[in-house]
């Protein structure tokens, strides 16, 4: 009786043992929720587990252990944004619980978060940027009011909290979207909602208030879609709670991410595993995206079927490089035929010319033509006279028919570049135009410094020239002294007027296509008075002196005005440039708060009539600080 009785106790301890060994593992759970191969050959599977954020998965595909995994958890320090529906429909206590609700999430979370917020109703508006310090949240959250115009967008706010995740460095990222009925007024359908989060690797938790003619079926279809879960709240009084269960789900799940061996079409079979808490499996199919997933393709009729058999591939190869040594044979026995037939050339009477003279000789002669042709399209313009007096000025050894095909080749080496690199057509295009302006813009600016140096020098050329008539020298012999002594670009034009009278032309003619040349009033001023005196007579000494006090006197005044307006100046210029600087600085530091300016139909007409205004007001600067003397 004794012995029974111990047999019953060993058996009673035996199976409380176990109980207990067995209590932990019966709770354990592990859950493959959704597995997107969408961006392949990225593969991405959500999981929850028992075992929370203490414990990494590992996952295997087809039987192997994946390579490359990257295991984020949710719970831990990630990028969060709560969308809030703001629309008419939650007006009164649904849009203050949901605000006192959301808040307390923001208070609870971890300090490694980053939080922003997104206001939803007939539009979609970041209230703030992403930030650790709960803050700012809080504040937007409880100055929370409803929207003045009707409408739900709800699509819109998933796209835009995408488009924001996605610029965050954080990896895990997630959504927590609130609203109380249907879209009813988004620009992109549910498709494009799945589309944009996908594509930022959001992890998406809407929250349904489920009242009358509440359909969860498209917000059930969002969560499925990027891995999270949708929670139904049957009244706004317990989106505490619910809030609360998201903070308790996120620390449960994992986000497995990597970059499978897998073709398109294949089916894959992954199985997520958790030390202590089990495992879960699922198959998944990887997208085609188009490509063939069908069998090799036939043998070509081109080649024998004999060479597809274990000997043909040598065969093939062999005589292949059979071919390629005769090709060479070939090619060195012309190079010595050609090597001796140019060593005896010299001894038959035979001009030396090289295949490459030939080659240069025809490629100049291509280009000549082509040139030809070209000026004779566009010769006669006033706009290609205008860039060829621009390319004289600049002192730039070119042809305008070069310089027009340097501009053609610089623009669509420019657009080649940005179409390899994969940019939009708008992209391109507007490179085309930088490419095709760069090189007028070094002609212009060079030509404006060669204007303003001659500009600086007149007056003491024409002292010099004066100097020289005193001395009893002539008037040439008073240009050559500037030649001589004077420097660039003043000397090189005197030169050239030396040089072109001494070729026939007349004096005036000369000095008249300089003046055109510098493109000087004041130089024009002094010619007419040079041209009159040499025809009336007179001391053209005394006049020379008379016409450089002039110029002098002038060119003092317009530094004085310069200096007068440079201020106005400055500040037209700031006044112009502080609306981009804005801009740009705001677009990179929160792209979301810039979004509604840049996407939507109101902020496209506030652009355009900002610029508009712009343009009138630097017109009515550029009149205030401009002088004309």
């Amino acid at each position: 009786m004794r012995r029974v009785r111990r047999k019953l106790r060993l058996g009673l301890a035996g199976v409380a043992f176990a109980a207990l060994a067995l209590s932990p593992a019966a709770g354990a759970a592990v859950h493959l929720k959704s597995v997107d191969a969408g961006l392949y050959p990225t593969i991405r599977a959500t999981i929850v587990s028992s075992a929370g954020a203490g414990v990494r998965p590992s996952l295997t595909e087809n039987g192997v252990p994946v390579v490359g995994l990257e295991a984020r958890n949710l719970g831990r320090a990630k990028a969060v944004v709560l969308a809030v529906d703001r629309s008419r429909s939650m007006a009164g206590a649904p849009l203050l619980d949901a605000s006192v609700a959301a808040r307390s999430f923001v208070a609870s979370k971890p300090a490694g978060d980053e939080i922003s917020v997104v206001a939803f109703g007939a539009g979609a508006v970041a209230l703030t940027r992403p930030s650790t310090s709960p803050i700012d949240a809080d504040s937007a959250l409880r100055y929370l009011s409803v929207d003045s115009k009707a409408g739900t967008s709800l699509y819109d706010a998933v796209a835009l909290s995408a488009r924001q995740l996605r610029a965050e460095q954080l990896p895990a990222r997630v959504l927590i979207v609130l609203t109380d009925g249907h879209d009813t007024g988004s620009r992109i359908g549910l498709a494009g909602a799945i589309a944009a989060t996908r594509a930022a690797g959001v992890t998406v938790y809407p929250i349904g208030i489920e009242g009358q003619g509440f359909t969860p079926a498209p917000l059930t279809e969002l969560a499925q879609a990027t891995g999270g879960q949708y929670y139904g709240a049957d009244s706004s009084a317990t989106l505490a709670r619910v809030y609360g269960s998201i903070a308790e789900a996120l620390k449960r799940t994992w986000r497995l991410e990597y970059v499978t061996a897998a073709r398109p079409g294949d089916n894959v079979r992954l199985r997520a595993s958790v030390v202590g808490a089990g495992s879960d499996a699922s198959d998944a199919a990887v997208p085609t995206f188009g490509f063939s997933v069908q069998g090799p393709a036939a043998p070509s009729k081109l080649v024998p079927r004999t060479a597809y058999g274990p000997s043909g591939p040598l065969v093939v190869g062999l005589t292949v490089g059979g071919l390629v040594l005769l090709a060479s044979f070939i090619f060195f026995a012309a190079m010595r035929g050609s090597w001796v037939r140019s060593r005896i050339a010299a001894h038959v009477g035979e001009t030396k010319v090289t295949s490459k003279q030939k080659r240069k000789e025809q490629r100049l002669a291509a280009l000549t033509s082509v040139f030809r042709v070209t000026e004779r399209a566009f010769g006669q313009l006033r706009q290609w006279r205008r860039v060829q007096r621009m390319i004289e000025q600049a002192d730039v050894p070119l042809k305008t028919v070069e310089f027009f095909w340097i501009m053609i080749a610089a623009a669509v080496v420019l657009g080649m570049v940005a179409a390899v690199a994969g940019q939009p057509p708008l992209v391109i295009l507007a490179l085309m135009g930088a490419g095709g302006a760069g090189p007028f813009l070094f002609i212009w600016i060079k030509m404006r410094r060669r204007l303003r140096a001659f500009e600086n020098q007149l007056p003491d050329v024409l002292v010099t020239i004066a100097a020289s008539l005193k001395a009893g020298h002539s008037f040439k012999q008073g240009l050559q002294a500037v030649v001589d002594e004077g420097a660039a670009p003043a000397s090189e034009e005197f030169k050239r007027v030396l040089t072109e009278t001494s070729l026939g032309r007349p004096m005036d003619e000369a000095l008249a296509e300089m003046a055109l040349r510098a493109g000087s009033k004041n130089f024009e001023f002094a010619i007419t008075a040079v041209t009159i005196q040499r025809q009336v007579g007179g001391s053209l000494a005394t006049l020379f002196d008379m016409v450089a006090d002039t110029v002098r006197n002038r060119q003092q005044f317009a530094r004085k005005v310069r200096s007068l307006t440079a201020m106005g100046k400055m500040s037209a210029y700031t006044l112009a440039g502080i609306p981009f600087f804005l801009a740009f600085a705001i677009s990179f530091l929160n792209p979301g708060y810039m979004s509604p300016l840049f996407h939507s139909h109101t902020g496209h007409m506030l652009v355009a009539l900002g610029l508009a205004m712009m343009a009138v007001g630097s017109l009515f600067l550029k009149k205030i600080v401009s002088f004309r003397g």
